[in-house]
């Protein structure tokens, strides 16, 4: 897709002219969304696209809601410890607030880390969403009601884009692997591309390491193919333990080695990192994309509100079998 063009009233144009996917919507208020010829459209283009910046929306978590809906049913999130947003008073609605309030005490600042030289909070490494579970959410819509005035940007990275630019020594040894995943979102923890030092956890509870420990670990490929027949490079270094039949150093080296190249061109083109507007929506395909947090200065305030759609690609199992229904009655 190229340059500008207008959909019922509304415009679409181009991410960024440097990037092969993406785009902005403009001018889209909540009656236009009754439409289902526009809603059609938007779900196309999003298919085309994997990522949509929504400008100047309604700020509303209602308004949220039905965005989202355009593009499938919501799924709530399958811990309990998982902040919900009280906005829609329907917790059934699936919005999850992440909100950062900073602490007199630096030290108990949530998710701090050390990276070039600066202590920054709320930063999160490259993943996709619900990596931990055999089955997988088709998107997520993401906004910023409160957000640092320098830093807090959220990074997106398409996994078609990154699949061209790889090495292809790297990207031909993940051919036909699957990979580990686990819910431990500790950064202490974490296994492969670590570019930082960690200096307290990461909104990691008691009850979350109880559900965690309930959760059997999950496999989802490495590499896979869409029904539009473009390949997709689908590791998110975050929450990864290894990789299947080959735990062992020479799989951790090459899970590691993959994960600093997927940090180098996170800066490059296979990435857009969004500056956000309290009046700014994105939706992402969490089967295509990656994303990412660079975090802020500790002493800033951050809020960001998330719904999740349904519609899993049926390429995840959980390691003993089970089905994520059955875990999620476990952990209730």
């Amino acid at each position: 897709m190229d340059g500008m063009f207008e959909m019922a009233g509304f415009t679409v144009r181009d991410l960024d002219e440097n990037l092969s996917f993406g785009s902005v919507v403009e001018g889209l208020d909540r009656e236009a969304l009754t439409d289902e010829s526009v809603r059609k459209q938007l779900r196309d283009l999003f298919v085309q696209r994997g990522l949509i910046v929504f400008r100047d929306m309604e700020p509303t978590a209602r308004m949220q809601v039905e965005l989202s809906k355009v593009f499938g049913p919501l799924k709530d999130h399958p811990t309990t410890t998982t902040p919900r947003d009280e906005e829609t008073g329907d917790h059934a609605e699936g919005v999850i607030d992440m909100h950062y309030v900073p602490s007199d005490d630096v030290a108990k600042g949530e998710g701090l880390v050390e990276m070039n030289g600066e202590v920054i909070a709320r930063y999160s490494p490259w993943h996709f969403d619900h990596c931990y579970n055999d089955e997988l959410n088709y998107a997520g819509v993401l906004r910023a009601p409160i957000n640092a005035p320098v830093g807090g940007r959220t990074g997106f990275m398409d996994g078609i884009e990154l699949y061209r630019q790889f090495p292809r020594e790297l990207r031909d040894a993940l051919e036909g692997k699957n990979i580990i995943y686990t819910l431990d979102t500790r950064l202490s923890r974490m296994k492969f591309g670590v570019n930082f030092t960690p200096l307290t956890e990461h909104s990691t509870t008691p009850q979350l390491l109880k559900e965690a420990a309930k959760f059997p670990r999950a496999m989802h490929p490495a590499i896979w193919t869409r029904e539009t027949g473009e390949k997709v490079m689908h590791y998110g270094p975050w929450m990864a333990v290894g990789l299947e039949g080959h735990e062992d150093p020479e799989g951790d080296r090459l899970l590691d080695d993959v994960a600093h190249e997927i940090n180098r061109l996170g800066q490059g083109t296979s990435a857009y990192w969004h500056e956000w507007k309290p009046t700014d929506m994105v939706i992402w395909d969490n089967h295509r994309m990656l994303h990412a947090v660079e975090g802020c200065d500790a002493k800033y305030e951050r809020q960001t509100l998330r719904t999740t759609i349904k519609g899993d690609y049926g390429l995840g199992y959980f390691e003993d079998g089970k089905k994520v229904g059955e875990v999620e009655r476990e952990i209730a």
